[in-house]
């Protein structure tokens, strides 16, 4: 039996029907973790971190998330990479007013594999071995000690080709997930290959394209907004952050949960302040676009939403708060029935 098929079984019974459904997480205690396959990397001093727990699975109708922690990035912040328009005693008064403090910040590295149709397809790739030296790059320990070995994985999609998402496509020189074909946006490849971004001030950025997209080509689709990568699994344009990025609607049993990428980075200014400019994005007026236009459809039908940077696990929902908006946590929400 492969690791795949032994999650599936082993969940069946508590998976519940009719919601994005908590399952499983390590260390929690609401259902029986599954086991690791037999060549399970040891979890490392870096998993008893409190802010690092490891993984976490859900169920979006027939469709099972999980969403496994590649690595945490403490420091500064979030100003200036957040309301780099804006002053940072405005960016500080602001995460005051929720809670968190004016000039700390952490960041979360999210990637997820969604198990839809028979299909395991991994969405992002975390900092891979590059990232270890500093606590990150541990998506192949962690999902492999979450029963999903990186054999079992049929499709990687590239929601873009940023670094973080990126980086761990290869490790020693060779693909980390040797049986998968690939998914990115043409749009995306079409950048990140083009002179304009070998030349330009993104010149770093192209040379990884390079070095670990390019190589895969033959092995990859290249797809736009509207297109499938599975059926229930449909890709939609969040253009700004880079030039092709794309989120992915998961669709199953009557629920949605929307994969958003980079569109929405820091929990409190990305939703209560989608107009204040984010340092990363290429565009900034269509990144800002492609927040308000992604919040408002989530506020406005209850999708679901995970975000690649989002805290861990990183899946909640968007509720409207005047003008703007607010992210929910999942927290007990999806575990409950009735």
């Amino acid at each position: 039996m492969s690791s795949t098929e032994g999650i599936n079984r082993r969940n069946a019974l508590l998976l519940a029907a009719g919601g994005v459904s908590a399952v499983a997480g390590a260390g929690g205690a609401l259902a029986q973790t599954p086991t690791p396959s037999q060549d399970a990397t040891p979890m490392t001093a870096a998993d008893t971190h409190p802010l690092a727990p490891g993984w976490r699975r859900f169920a979006v109708g027939d469709a099972v998330i999980t969403v496994v922690l590649d690595g945490i990035r403490p420091g500064e912040g979030p100003f200036p990479t957040f309301g780099e328009d804006q002053s940072q005693e405005a960016v500080g008064a602001l995460m005051q007013a929720n809670g968190l403090p004016a000039g700390r910040f952490v960041n979360f590295f999210n990637p997820m594999i969604v198990q839809l149709g028979g299909e395991t397809i991994l969405v992002d790739t975390g900092m891979g071995e590059g990232g270890r030296a500093n606590g990150m790059g541990l998506l192949r320990a962690r999902m492999t000690a979450a029963g999903i070995a990186p054999e079992d994985v049929g499709i990687v999609v590239l929601t873009h080709f940023h670094g973080d998402h990126i980086n761990g496509l290869m490790e020693a020189g060779a693909p980390a997930f040797p049986n998968a074909r690939y998914v990115a946006g043409q749009a995306e490849m079409d950048f990140w290959t083009s002179d304009e971004a070998k030349n330009g001030p993104r010149a770093e950025n192209a040379k990884a394209v390079e070095t670990l997209v390019v190589p895969l080509r033959d092995k990859t689709t290249l797809i736009g907004d509207g297109d499938e990568v599975v059926p229930g699994m449909t890709a939609r344009a969040a253009f700004g952050h880079t030039p092709g990025m794309l989120a992915f609607e998961i669709a199953s049993g009557g629920k949605r949960l929307l994969l958003s990428a980079d569109t929405f980075s820091q929990f409190v200014v990305s939703f209560q302040k989608p107009d204040w400019q984010v340092r990363f994005d290429q565009d900034k007026p269509a990144a800002a676009a492609t927040r308000r236009r992604l919040a408002a459809m989530l506020a406005g039908d209850g999708t679901m939403v995970a975000g690649y940077h989002l805290p861990f696990p990183a899946i909640g929902t968007v509720i409207r708060d005047g003008e703007a908006f607010r992210f929910v946590p999942d927290t007990y929400q999806s575990i409950i029935e009735g």
